[in-house]
């Protein structure tokens, strides 16, 4: 009875995204890795109370769900790089749909005077095997406001002047808020974490990640760029503290390897596991760090390596997971192995993975790369640090370089340290935290991970098919009150196929020849196609007035939308805009 009563209360709960997707609950079932294990429907574990808690646990498991199944899953494997990236970008689309349309209808649950802001996402940036000109991927990015609509119009209306208004900065958005009364719960999301590994079939890997924090981080305005991060266990970094050892990012690798040795007397250095990403690319990133560890005669991780569950590690991609692994163990001779996290990530990777330390026991110190990172880890470190202003400011640059660097590279890098600084990155100081990024001092995070493929550093399982249209979805919630496992059985109520235009965005289906001339059109269309436009070519949007978005076609990149899609999306967005006047008079057309 008690575990009907379960399944009947997350059925509740989670209506809207059951509904929305139509989906069936047939089963839950829960797994504690750390708390209590006690009666599952009064034990919540996060700042958001406990039907918020069962819909955002729900948001991870859709996602996941809906990705895996119709997000182009191994389609890439063996092509050639033009059409793995764009198996690559469907399956983001899918991801990002997905995930945005479960925020969106959970947040009619959230109380009046609450809102889900986007404050970091992945996405803006090339991924891996991609070239710059190939533009952003499907993304829900920064100042996607997720709330009831009095709320949203009104936090729309402060995150435009934080992004356009030269003089409203981030002290003046809080005031504001705080001011109105409302509380902004800030989101860092990466909606499909290794991509590359999904587009190409990979057994291990693919996952969602949604980490939601009790206030907004501390930035202003869209940002992307590369973090350089050192994740070891606190007490390492505690232990050398106490013996006068600064132990950073920064910090020479014999030294961090000395207070390593000094936390865990006896162990041997090649039971010391470094995790870095790794391949060609990232040497002359982090060769030199690569170097430093080997010549101390350290393990680097590599490809393939065993992990202490079983599972085969991976280094071409994917920075987040491994930090649950950091940590202690003892193999079969009762020897003790320690694994550890170095190298960089990309800014909402390192941010999400520095925000799991007070939940794991860890610490992360971080520096500040820029969005190209093309020089040594070190060099790199000092680069944006520089006063962009200043009249020495190219002579400096090219002392970091070791070589005249040319005014457009110049340019470049002065463009870039301004838009992390405008974007509220703390420059000023050569190590950042967690802390850096979140205003109060104290603050909760819960950090939530849905699974499409078993994930070798936690062993949680992936997405599998239970009964014809059914499958068990594993989502890990982790704060610091506790840590559990949620299996989540959903059935299909839709046959297959139609359950794939359920998870596709409208202008995807439309674009791929779906008739929506004929389709009967309802209010709530205005709405996705808004939503959906933010989320398929951001950087092609134009915000103004109060509500308004300009498309501009010659900002999106033939990569991104190929020209044929371009040509019948804005033949769609004209004709809604003809057609239904009033429900689309926010949108304009460049």
């Amino acid at each position: 009875m008690d575990k009907m009563n379960i399944v009947a209360q997350w059925a509740f709960d989670t209506r809207p995204l059951l509904g929305r997707f139509h989906l069936w609950l047939e089963d839950i079932d829960m797994e504690w890795a750390r708390g209590s294990d006690g009666r599952e429907a009064s034990k919540n574990i996060s700042f958001v109370g406990g039907r918020l808690e069962r819909l955002l646990i729900m948001t991870a498991a859709v996602t996941a769900l809906g990705t895996k199944l119709f997000g182009r899953y191994g389609e890439g494997e063996g092509a050639e790089k033009k059409a793995l990236n764009q198996v690559k970008k469907d399956a983001d689309a899918i991801s990002a749909y997905a995930m945005s349309e479960s925020l969106w209808y959970l947040s009619r649950s959230l109380p009046e005077n609450h809102a889900i802001m986007v404050c970091l996402g992945e996405g803006l940036m090339p991924k891996g095997g991609e070239t710059p000109e190939m533009g952003s991927n499907p993304m829900l990015g920064f100042g996607r406001i997720y709330a009831r609509p009095q709320v949203a119009r009104f936090l729309d209306g402060c995150v435009q002047k934080l992004i356009n208004a030269k003089k409203y900065d981030w002290a003046d958005f809080r005031k504001e808020i705080n001011n109105a009364g409302i509380t902004i719960w800030g989101a860092a999301i990466d909606t499909l974490e290794n991509t590359s590994r999904f587009a190409k079939g990979s057994e291990t890997g693919p996952m969602t990640v949604l980490h939601l924090f009790d206030q907004p981080l501390a930035i202003t305005k869209p940002y992307e760029g590369y973090i350089g991060n050192l994740v070891l266990p606190r007490a390492v970094v505690q232990n050398a503290e106490e013996k006068s050892l600064l132990i950073n990012f920064l910090t020479p690798r014999e030294k961090v390897l000395e207070a390593i040795k000094a936390t865990y007397p006896g162990i041997k250095n090649e039971n010391i596991h470094v995790w870095t990403l790794a391949g060609k690319s990232r040497e002359p990133r982090i060769g030199k760090l690569w170097e430093d560890w080997r010549k101390l005669n350290v393990h680097l991780v590599e490809e393939g390596w065993e992990l202490p569950g079983g599972y085969k590690a991976f280094t071409e991609s994917g920075t987040y997971a491994p930090t649950f692994l950091v940590g202690t163990w003892e193999d079969d001779q009762n020897e003790t192995h320690l694994f550890i996290v170095d190298g960089y990530a990309a800014s909402a990777e390192a941010i999400q993975a520095a925000s799991l330390c007070p939940i794991l026991d860890l610490d992360a110190s971080l520096a500040v790369f820029s969005s190209t990172f093309k020089l040594s880890y070190e060099k790199e470190a000092l680069i944006m640090h520089l006063d962009p202003d200043a009249p020495g400011f190219s002579k400096k640059l090219a002392e970091i370089f070791e070589q005249e660097v040319d005014e457009e590279m110049v340019q470049w890098f002065r463009d870039d340290i301004k838009l992390a600084d405008n974007a509220g990155i703390p420059l000023d100081k050569r190590i950042v935290s967690i802390d850096d990024f979140l205003p109060e001092k104290k603050w909760r995070i819960m950090a939530i991970s849905g699974y499409m493929l078993p994930d070798p550093y936690t062993g949680a399982p992936g997405i599998r098919e239970v009964a014809d249209n059914t499958y068990e979805v594993t989502v890990r919630l982790s704060t610091r009150m506790g840590d559990k496992h949620t299996k989540i059985t959903l059935r299909l109520l839709k046959p297959f196929d139609q359950s794939r235009l359920v998870f596709n965005p409208l202008l995807n289906r439309f674009m791929r020849g779906e008739n929506y001339r004929g389709r009967p059109v309802k209010i709530s269309d205005s709405g996705r196609i808004r939503n959906e436009l933010q989320t398929l070519c951001s950087e092609a949007l134009e915000h103004f007035g109060a509500n308004s978005i300009r498309v501009h076609f010659d900002k999106i990149s033939p990569d991104v939308i190929s020209p044929n899609d371009q040509k019948a999306l804005r033949e769609i967005l004209t004709w809604y805009k003809e057609n239904h006047p009033i429900w689309f008079a926010w949108l304009n057309l460049g």
